[in-house]
């Protein structure tokens, strides 16, 4: 019987390989392991060095072109390895020279490396060589690689592999199932809330008083000690390491978290005195001191079952956390971005000990290299290690660290919402080898200061632009938008000649799409179109919204100079801007003012207590449309009619002198009469929306969002609440203006219709039209994800001064009903998703450089080729 015939089929074997890592598979040719890997793993996950041989010669049995293919496929591993992709690498690896290379690659890019080892008899492989046509060397190769790996199997563990996996025979090969690990610091599916706690450094007292200021209850033993605290809201404590050493009541404090971790109420990372105090438990040579003497001393204290229950739990305790979807991260000494989720020695001894130059300072201690100056990650990186005398954000960056232990003060960040909560020291517990007013901060700033810090300014590089930058892509909670280097090109020209001060760019309204080309003759929109399009995304109910003829406008405004200085630009009040980030008013004096009479109306309505806040942002129309656009009102529109003015009267005139003469020109009389008419509604509809105004006297602001106020906002709210906020503005003041709305159910024809006499009434009184919303508000999904924001339906007047003045004759309208709406949709959609990231990344107090990747690209978008009627 040959070993090609199926042999008895074998129990399941289910191998463990982490889902982000190198495999390698380890076999003699014929083994099985392309096929192996075909069956286990995607295509684009295995990197095989026939294909790579295939590439660099035509030829994928041209041993001559192996040293080329193998640094090819070292380079593609490399990369895939860098970007957190499993990645699997199809080759003999049966000698260790081979093998080492891969681990090596695996160890600089900080993954773990697995080994899959196919073992099947040299006869087998033989015979499934001999049978491959394309395989044409002997069958003393098979048994060379085979004599290689018989000496590599017993060693596989000590060349860097985590895991090695040994399948003998095709029976167990084939009963092989794989199973993909997550990462022991992979906890993205936790989202919170949490309350993530500083160094205690046993300080059992304070961190009782903490939990209890947080909310949590704790639990006692029969004799009194706490064993555990739970919140009774579901939130989650994270503890940053260093919870023994120094204090007063190590074991105490131990006690307490491991209690609370037992039972799910906590999770916590290893700082360097729980790796310390592990080592010297174990019986390693340590010196000890920096207060591990003082827990030595403690634990002597306790029972022989307590100290084996502290040592295990001390030394499960992982380098860090990921959390929250990936926008958390928890060390003991802080992370760089390229290290999250990662798994190395190298890895470990940065969350633990952070990076230094290798020098002390005039007090011993090392000098730190500044990683969060330079920070630039997505996820929120909150840490601990070195005291400081206040907690403070820099680059996306916390340390908690406020030195209890040494007479400061615990401290606790309260995630997602982003406050601190403190509680004193009860003593000095121990002598701070420096003290804590000299202390630097690992960030690169001192430990005093403003909120923001000094890497919190937005770069060239964080926004898709410098020599050889492909663009700018932002990751949003709906999907990666990009921007490519050309947009941004003119999106920086824009920012940086013409915006705002930057500190108020919390947000860039998108643009909106059309409703469908309507099917009604002689109209180009309709409100039926857009029910029709949006109850087939599956949005049932609809809101109305009047449109005003007006210019966008971005308010921001704080309710004193504090908060303004805390949040935003020392010295202002608040500001307002268009959909392009420039200031709005051209006059600083009339912005002045306009900002103060919207500030008055937000005090008179009682928004300042009823959100809880001292600063809003609303987004909303600024009346008249001349208070914006009057050059191109005057340029476009007014030298366009006072063109017809005098010209066709004339060719009137002449034209009715040409027929008294008895020349056929009836038909041109009537083009030109046409022209008349439709000049002179042109004209009546561009002065319709013009009014004088003088300063703010004139003036109004139809609010129709209110988009975000302190550590909120607000786009998961339905238009009806923020409908009934412009209201309340309303009627708090003269300069706020309503907005009419109606709420139609799209699956109710009657409603429909209704919402449609609605529609034509408004139009036909001089309205520029409506827009029609998902009630359910900014985040409303429907079949396909999330909704469109609105598709704004106009009247066929207002179209007049988009499309021109005889935009109505058949011919015309004919051309124009063939308009390609899709690339517009596309461009809101786009659009809606950066400003929905640029909202959220403002309530979460990211960075300003982090909102504005959001916002700068949706300017850079604006630079897209669209046509500008639609």
């Amino acid at each position: 019987m040959s070993y090609s015939e199926r042999t008895p089929a074998a129990e399941p074997r289910v191998l463990g390989v982490p889902e982000m890592g190198l495999v390698v598979l380890v076999g003699v040719s014929g083994s099985g392991k392309s096929t192996f890997a075909a069956r286990h793993f995607r295509p684009t996950q295995v990197i095989g060095s026939d294909y790579c041989r295939g590439l660099v010669s035509d030829d994928e049995n041209d041993q001559s072109a192996s040293a080329d293919a193998f640094a090819l496929l070292h380079t593609i591993v490399g990369i895939r390895l860098r970007r957190g992709l499993l990645t699997v690498v199809d080759a003999t690896n049966v000698q260790k020279k081979a093998r080492e290379q891969l681990v090596r690659v695996a160890k600089d890019n900080n993954v773990l490396c697995t080994a899959i080892v196919l073992d099947v008899p040299e006869a087998l492989a033989v015979e499934r060589n001999r049978d491959r046509p394309d395989r044409d060397f002997g069958d003393h190769v098979v048994r060379r690689q085979r004599r290689d790996l018989k000496q590599s199997v017993k060693r596989l563990d000590r060349e860097g592999f985590r895991r090695v996996h040994v399948l003998r025979g095709p029976a167990e090969i084939d009963a092989a199932v794989i199973e993909l690990e997550k990462g022991w610091t992979d906890k993205r599916e936790l989202t919170g809330p949490f309350d993530i706690v500083g160094d205690v450094h046993g300080c059992r007292e304070e961190l009782e008083e903490l939990l209890a200021g947080l909310g949590y209850e704790v639990s006692r033993d029969e004799h009194g000690r706490a064993t555990g605290a739970r919140h009774p809201g579901g939130r989650t404590a994270v503890f940053v390491g260093d919870l023994v050493d120094r204090g007063p009541d190590s074991p105490g404090v131990l006690r307490l978290v491991m209690g609370m971790v037992a039972d799910g109420d906590a999770l916590c990372v290893s700082g360097n005195h729980e790796n310390k105090l592990v080592r010297v438990l174990k019986g390693a040579k340590a010196r000890i001191t920096h207060g591990l003497e003082v827990t030595l001393a403690q634990l002597e204290s306790e029972s022989e079952e307590f100290r084996r229950e502290a040592l295990a739990f001390c030394d499960g305790l992982i380098s860090h956390y990921v959390l929250d979807e990936g926008r958390l991260v928890v060390a003991h000494a802080g992370l760089k971005e390229e290290y999250h989720g990662r798994a190395s020695g190298r890895v470990r001894s940065f969350a633990l000990y952070g990076e230094t130059t290798g020098e002390s300072d005039e007090y011993g201690l090392p000098v730190r290299l500044p990683w969060a100056r330079d920070y630039r990650g997505r996820a929120a990186v909150v840490y601990g290690h070195v005291p400081t005398v206040k907690a403070e954000w820099l680059n996306n960056t916390i340390c908690l660290d406020t030195g209890c232990v040494f007479g400061g003060k615990l401290t606790a960040l309260r995630y997602p919402e982003r406050e601190l909560v403190e509680v004193a020291a009860h003593k000095v517990w121990y002598e701070p080898t420096r003290p804590l007013a000299e202390d630097v901060r690992p960030g690169g700033g001192s430990a005093s200061g403003t909120e923001r810090g000094p890497g919190d300014t937005v770069d060239i590089t964080d926004v898709g632009v410098g020599a050889g930058h492909p663009g700018l892509s932002v990751a949003t909670e709906h999907g990666t938008v990009r921007a490519d280097s050309g947009s941004t090109l003119a999106a920086l020209e824009v920012m940086s000649r013409f915006a705002v001060d930057p500190r108020w760019l919390l947000y860039l309204p998108p643009t909106m799409a059309p409703a469908p080309t309507s099917a009604e003759p002689g109209l180009l929109e309709h409100p039926r179109e857009a029910f029709a399009s949006l109850r087939g995304s599956g949005i049932g109910q609809v809101v109305c919204q009047e449109k005003h003829m007006g210019s966008r406008a971005v308010a921001v405004l704080c309710r004193d100079t504090a908060a303004a200085e805390r949040r935003f630009v020392p010295g202002e009040l608040g500001t307002l801007y268009t959909r392009t980030g420039r200031p709005f008013f051209a006059d600083p004096e009339v912005q002045a003012e306009v900002v103060d009479r919207l500030r008055r109306a937000v005090t008179d309505a009682g928004l300042w207590e009823k959100l809880g806040t001292d600063w809003v942002a609303l987004d909303g129309e600024m009346l008249p449309w001349s208070a914006k656009a009057r050059s191109l009102i005057r340029e476009q529109y007014a030298s366009v009619g006072a063109a017809a003015r005098a010209a066709l009267p004339a060719a009137s005139d002449a034209l009715a002198a040409a027929a008294a003469r008895g020349l056929d020109v009836g038909g041109l009389a009537d083009t030109v009469a046409r022209r008349e008419e439709q000049m002179a509604e042109f004209s009546r509809v561009y002065r319709r929306y013009s009014w004088d105004t003088d300063g703010a006297a004139g003036l109004q602001y139809a609010p129709f969002m209110l988009l975000a106020a302190e550590g909120r906002e607000f786009t998961d709210a339905d238009h009806l609440w923020h409908m009934a906020v412009a209201e309340q503005l309303a009627e708090a003041s003269g300069m706020v203006r309503s907005t009419r709305y109606l709420v139609v159910d799209t699956t109710d024809p009657a409603a429909c219709d209704a919402a449609a006499d609605w529609w034509r009434d408004l139009v036909s009184a001089g309205g520029e039209g409506i827009v029609v919303k998902p009630v359910l508000g900014a985040r409303a999904t429907g079949r396909k994800g999330l909704a469109q924001p609105g598709l704004k339906v106009r009247g066929p007047d207002y179209l007049r001064i988009i499309y021109g003045a005889d935009y109505t004759d058949p011919d015309r309208l004919a051309v124009l009903k063939d308009r390609n709406l899709g690339r517009k949709a596309g461009l809101a959609m786009r659009e809606h998703k950066l400003g929905l990231e640029a909202l959220a990344r403002h309530a979460r107090r990211e960075p300003l450089w982090r909102v504005h990747e959001p916002v700068f690209a949706v300017l850079a978008l604006e630079s897209e080729p669209v046509d500008p009627r639609l």
